[in-house]
């Protein structure tokens, strides 16, 4: 329960107004239940007594049957409101707590943001905040709504039909009902959760064996993966039965439990009609009251089943991941360090300031890998910046001299501007430099300059020309060091020429290191060192 506190809290912070209509409305809806049973039950039966009395002809039929439209009615209208207010508040709720989990990335490195990447981990994310979208509907509203009803029962029976009805019902249904919803929880919590992970687990494995399904034909391994996937989902279903089990049963519980305060509600109340303290009539309003307040139990009953797999996403979600572990301050480098040196099983390299390698071989032959490890995107061994180990750098002070253009292009929606200014506070003459530098210059002025919008991901440039402008937000950063993965790609033969002279000319002192299936001849390269990554 204490992991869920914060997520509660801020679920119902993040709509408030909403919120408080709708749990109003979800007692109202209770509330007209009651009233709406307690007064066909008086109205049914003083009818029944005027009746026999011989005095029906004289008995005001009109004011409780025109109550009793209006309790139904308003019944159904509050339950469509409540539903409308509460599935729209939660809905709205979950997106901000997708928008604060985005946020509480932000502040993370790059090492930790590379781990978020992965399809397992987003899987996981978006499932655990799915898995809490009960927690209000549920669990919260249901739970209040039917405290709340019983207490506002309890004093309307005890004004209407004496203290001992209204104690017989109240004391009749709750303490049996927290003991029955105790028991469920305890039964539940484990086996809804297993669910919820074992769900994950299947799903994920589903992803992998589809992604990786020639490797696994190849290798003869379909088959122990199939059966792997078919015992997660045998053990899922187990649990799932039991789940079912426990919560059938806490049902049936509360449903015995209903029949029993009926039968004490009657009995009490035939005692105080037998004694003359109450008219039938009113003896009776007790009896369809608590057939009326077993309408509130169940809904609180399935929260309760899906406790444990709403607490264990909660969990998971009030984790946030860390940075890996690194010194806070790196000493000062000597400066006959080179910039970058590698000396793995692979290859031995060293890069010094304003030297240029290129890394050429087939694709999936390890040269993206390489560049990760040398950007701390990935564990390494054997890769030094400046003399010391690439994992021992602050994320922080990593950054400033390493800088790496994948071959993806990263833009936002907003102006050339805005996507330039990632890269740090930029005068628009250095941010010009860096266009013409990339070739892209021409292109931006013959639109709006830097004020020229792109649609998400870059939308309105081609894929040459959003590469470019990641190539350019890239050289704004200055860095020591530049990694290039396959930056010239898409771009005809004299462009490319253009933007390798360019990224030189940008960047004379900087070490660089480029993957490249083609101009790997190209003179930016002339003092570079040619290696052919097979791994």
């Amino acid at each position: 329960m204490k992991a869920l506190l914060p997520i509660i809290r801020m679920l119902l912070t993040a709509e408030p107004k909403s919120m408080i209509r709708g749990a109003a409305l979800s007692v109202i809806v209770l509330l007209m239940g009651a009233a709406l049973l307690g007064l066909s039950g008086w109205f049914i039966t003083a009818t029944g007594i005027a009746g026999l009395a011989g005095v029906g002809i004289a008995f005001d039929v009109f004011r409780p049957s025109a109550g009793v439209r209006f309790l139904a009615l308003g019944r159904t209208a509050a339950r469509y409101g409540e539903r409308l207010l509460t599935h729209d508040a939660t809905l709205r709720a979950l997106a901000a707590l997708r928008v604060t989990l985005l946020r509480r990335q932000v502040g993370l490195d790059a090492r930790a943001l590379a781990r978020l990447r992965g399809e397992a981990e987003l899987t996981r994310i978006i499932s655990d905040v799915d898995a809490l979208d009960g927690v209000i509907l549920r669990f919260v509203l249901p739970g209040l709504a039917a405290l709340l009803t019983h207490l506002v029962v309890f004093l309307a029976l005890a004004w209407l039909a004496g203290w001992a009805v209204a104690a017989a019902v109240l004391l009749g249904y709750v303490p049996v009902a927290v003991l029955v919803f105790w028991r469920l929880a305890r039964q539940s919590i484990v086996p809804s959760d297993q669910v919820e992970t074992q769900s994950q687990a299947l799903r994920r494995g589903m992803i992998d064996m589809i992604r990786d399904r020639q490797a696994l034909i190849l290798r003869a391994r379909i088959a122990d993966r199939e059966a792997d996937l078919l015992a997660i989902d045998a053990s899922t279903r187990k649990m799932m039965r039991a789940l079912d089990l426990s919560d059938r049963n806490a049902i049936a519980a509360l449903s015995v439990l209903t029949a029993a305060v009926t039968g004490l509600a009657l009995l009490v109340g035939a005692a105080f009609v037998g004694q003359g303290a109450l008219d039938p009539a009113t003896g009776a309003i007790g009896v369809f009251v608590a057939l009326a307040l077993a309408e509130a139990l169940p809904p609180f009953a399935r929260g309760v089943a899906d406790f444990g797999r709403m607490a264990g996403a909660a969990k998971r979600i009030g984790k946030a991941p860390g940075p890996i572990p690194a010194t806070a301050v790196r000493p000062d480098s000597k400066p006959d360090e080179p910039v970058l040196s590698v000396d793995t099983p692979d290859l031995t390299l060293q890069l010094e300031a304003g030297k240029a390698a290129v890394l050429t071989g087939p694709s999936g032959g390890g040269k993206t890998s390489l560049l990760m490890q040398i950007a701390g995107m990935a564990a390494s061994e054997g890769v030094f910046i400046l003399g010391t180990g690439v994992a021992e750098w602050p994320d922080a002070e990593l950054r400033n001299i390493v800088t790496m253009v994948p071959q993806r292009s990263a833009l936002i929606a907003g102006t050339i501007r805005e996507n330039l200014s990632l890269s740090g506070e930029t005068e628009d003459e250095e941010m010009w430099r860096a266009l013409a530098a990339v070739a892209l210059d021409d292109v931006v002025r013959a639109r709006d300059g830097l004020e020229t919008q792109l649609g998400e991901g870059g939308t309105g440039l081609s894929g040459g020309q959003a590469r470019r402008l990641t190539l350019a937000r890239a050289l704004l950063r200055k860095p020591k060091l530049l990694l290039l993965d396959e930056p010239i790609e898409g771009l005809d033969d004299a462009t490319a020429s253009r933007v390798l002279t360019g990224i030189r000319g940008m960047l004379p002192e900087a070490a660089i290191l480029a993957t490249l299936h083609r101009s790997a001849d190209h003179p930016v390269f002339n003092i570079s060192q040619k290696l052919d990554i097979r791994r």
